[in-house]
C-alpha cells in the first residue's frame, strides 16, 4: 500500500511546507541568530547544580578548564534537549508511558537516480514484516539524506553485532528503500538510540520551566519533537517578558496545561501508528477527504486546534475511524 499526505491540504489554517535541513546547521543558525539578539552563548560547559527560587535561581556550572562558577538569574529556561539537564537534577522524571524503543540513523550521499522521487517530500516506509518497525528517508540539499529505522529493540538487535550492520540489513529489508538507496553510501558512523522517551512530572516550578525534550519527547514518528520544542518557547517567552515586568504568571494555567493538551494528542497518534490503527487510516483508500484533511493537520503539528475533531477527542475518534477502514484490534497479550 502507498499513500501520500499533503500538509497544504488541512483543515487547520497556517503553513503547510517547511525545509528539511542538517540538524547540525539548523543549530549553528539558532546560536547565530541568538547571539545577534545579544545573547551570551558559553560552549563546552556541564551545569552540575540547580537551586529553585521564585525570585533568584542559581545554577553552577563547570567549565573546560574545571572551573566551578555560581550564575544567579532572573528566570531560567532549560532548552537543554536530550541532555535533560533540570530534569535530571531536580528528580523530576516518570515513566513516559511508551513502549521503549530504539532508532538507528545515519547520513548518506543518497545517488537516488530514480525520477519518480521527490526531493521535496519525506518517505515513510513499513518493515514487511514487522509493522510496527518504520523508516524515515529525509532528503537534503547537495544530495544527501538522513536515513533511519524504528523499532522495538530486540527486533533491530537482531539484525546483527554492529549498528551498520544491523542499519543496512534493515534498509535492505524494504524494497523501496532497498532500491532507491541501493548506491547510497554512508558519510557518518550509524548512530544508535535507545529509551528516547521521556515524561516529567511538572514542565515548570519556581523560577524556571522547561522547554522540548528537556521536558517531554514522545517518538521521532510525526517529528512531533520539533512542533512541541517550538510551541513550548513560543509560549513561554511572552510569559517570562510579563514575569520580568513583574506581573503575576500562572505557569500551570497559561503554560503547562495548554501544551500537554497537544502533546497528549500527539501522543495519542504515536499509540495509533504503532497499534495499527493510525496504518490502517491512511492506506485506505475510501475514507472522506474531509476526514483526511483533519489527519493531516495534526500530522502537520496543528495539535492544539481544539476545533479539529482529532484534536478534541483524538483517542475516541482514531479509534472508531480506523475500526471503520478495518482495523482489527490485537488480541489482548498479543505482542505484535
Amino acid at each position: 500500500h502507498e499513500a501520500v499526505i499533503d500538509f497544504r491540504d488541512k483543515f487547520s489554517d497556517g503553513w503547510g511546507t517547511t525545509y528539511q535541513v542538517e540538524r547540525a546547521g539548523f543549530d549553528q543558525r539558532l546560536v547565530e541568530a541568538a547571539t545577534a539578539q545579544g545573547a551570551r552563548v558559553d560552549f563546552g560547559v556541564t551545569v552540575t547544580a540547580f537551586r529553585p527560587d521564585t525570585q533568584r535561581p542559581c545554577l553552577t556550572y563547570l567549565d573546560e578548564d574545571g572551573q566551578e562558577t555560581p550564575l544567579t538569574a532572573r528566570f531560567v529556561l532549560d532548552a537543554s534537549g536530550y541532555g535533560r539537564v533540570l530534569a535530571r537534577l531536580l528528580a523530576l522524571g516518570r515513566d513516559p508511558r511508551l513502549e521503549p524503543r530504539m532508532a538507528l540513523f545515519s547520513h548518506v550521499e543518497d545517488h537516488i537516480h530514480d525520477p519518480t522521487f521527490d526531493r521535496d517530500k519525506i518517505l515513510i516506509g513499513v518493515h514487511p514484516e514487522h509493522a510496527s518497525l518504520w523508516y524515515w528517508l529525509i532528503p537534503f540539499s547537495h544530495g544527501r539524506a538522513s536515513v533511519g529505522v524504528v523499532g522495538d529493540a530486540e527486533t533491530l538487535t537482531a539484525q546483527g553485532n554492529a549498528a551498520e550492520q544491523r542499519w543496512q540489513r534493515l534498509v535492505d529489508a524494504e524494497p523501496r528503500f532497498r532500491a532507491l538507496l541501493r548506491d547510497a553510501r554512508p558519510i557518518r558512523p550509524v548512530a544508535s538510540l535507545q529509551g528516547y522517551s521521556a515524561d516529567v512530572t511538572r514542565l515548570h516550578g519556581p523560577g524556571y520551566a522547561l522547554l522540548g525534550n528537556a521536558g517531554e519527547f514522545l517518538d521521532p514518528v510525526f517529528s512531533s519533537g520539533v512542533t512541541i520544542a517550538l510551541r513550548s518557547a513560543h509560549q513561554a517567552a511572552p510569559l517570562v517578558e510579563r514575569q520580568l515586568r513583574g506581573d503575576g504568571v500562572d505557569w500551570q494555567h497559561e503554560f503547562e496545561r495548554p501544551l500537554r493538551q497537544g502533546i497528549e494528542t500527539f501522543r495519542a497518534f504515536v499509540d495509533a501508528w504503532y497499534d495499527g490503527r493510525l496504518p490502517a487510516i491512511i492506506f485506505h483508500d475510501a475514507h472522506p477527504a474531509s476526514l483526511k484533511r483533519m489527519i493531516s493537520s495534526v500530522l502537520a503539528g496543528y495539535a492544539w486546534d481544539t476545533a479539529n475533531p482529532f484534536v478534541s477527542a483524538a483517542r475516541r475518534r482514531l479509534t472508531t475511524l480506523a475500526e471503520l477502514c478495518g482495523h482489527v484490534p490485537a488480541a489482548s497479550g498479543d505482542s505484535t
